[in-house]
């Protein structure tokens, strides 16, 4: 075949050939797979310490639902998620957001990406979906870590909801995974602003900073009484409302309420790290 005759390659082929090797990129790390199995280690941590303390845990004591491991054990990939959301995972979204653009700039590697025919803007997309797959990855490590210390050490029996409901396995596990669904995507928010960050500067540690203090400081502000008009806009408001899904029939408000808070802060952050980047000089 002539080259004239050679089909190109389209755009959303590049596109995914981008992805796949910023994926592998992301997962061959080391640092990856530390930061996923210390999520994966919470629950277990937890579970192990119900499952070695004298006595059942008392209720209204300690995370949302720890009493309830006893009775089910999926129910500590439940309180590893809890437990988790606050900090832990924002803390490992902004590490991988933030090292996302800066971390190239600051191996001297992001020239060279920019010089083969890729494009600022697909760049730019491809790292904030690698970001994306690791925020779902962060919160199935949590959900697998839980269940797998919940099948060996405690009894897969009933599990009360908040609505006084019981359940079996089959259907707390489905539950876990749906609250795994609702940690993800309360994690997008903040990957593109870590995104954003990882734009301002060339040095990683600064951008995964900034955006991790930048998450505690939303919780802090949503914590006050004071500025109850700005909690609605923080994108940490609804991070805890995934104990919706623990209602029967379910309660979808706060996963479509979270839903939209989080694709506005995507567009926002994603606005401001498209002008940012497609402006900065970087072949210089």
């Amino acid at each position: 075949m002539s080259q004239a005759e050679t089909p190109s390659p389209t755009a959303a082929g590049h596109t995914l050939r981008l992805l796949g090797s910023e994926l592998r990129v992301l997962f061959r790390r080391w640092r990856t797979w530390a930061m996923l199995a210390a999520l994966a280690a919470v629950p277990v941590v937890i579970g192990l310490a119900v499952r070695f303390a004298p006595g059942r845990p008392p209720s209204g004591r300690g995370p949302a639902f720890l009493d309830q491991i006893t009775d089910n054990g999926l129910f500590a990939g439940v309180v590893g998620l809890v437990v988790c959301t606050p900090l832990f995972l924002p803390l490992t979204v902004s590490v991988v957001s933030g090292d996302a653009i800066a971390g190239e700039a600051n191996l001297g590697t992001l020239r060279y990406l920019l010089a083969a025919p890729v494009g600022r803007v697909r760049l730019l997309a491809v790292k904030y979906l690698s970001s994306a797959v690791f925020c779902a990855a962060a919160a199935l490590a949590v959900v697998l870590g839980g269940a797998a210390v919940g099948v060996v050490l405690f009894p897969l029996g009933k599990a009360t909801l908040l609505s006084g409901t019981q359940i079996g396995a089959g259907d707390s596990f489905g539950r876990l995974l749906l609250m795994g669904a609702y940690v993800t995507v309360s994690l997008l928010g903040l990957a593109a602003i870590g995104l954003f960050a990882s734009t301002l500067t060339s040095v990683p540690v600064g951008a995964m900073a900034g955006a991790a203090v930048l998450a505690v400081a939303s919780q802090i502000l949503g914590a006050l009484d004071q500025l109850d008009w700005l909690h609605p806009w923080l994108f940490t408001d609804r991070w805890l409302g995934l104990a919706d899904l623990l209602r029967d029939p379910i309660s979808w408000d706060s996963f479509g309420q979270n839903v939209w808070l989080q694709l506005g802060y995507i567009a926002l952050f994603g606005a401001l790290a498209y002008g940012r980047f497609t402006t900065k000089d970087i072949l210089a």
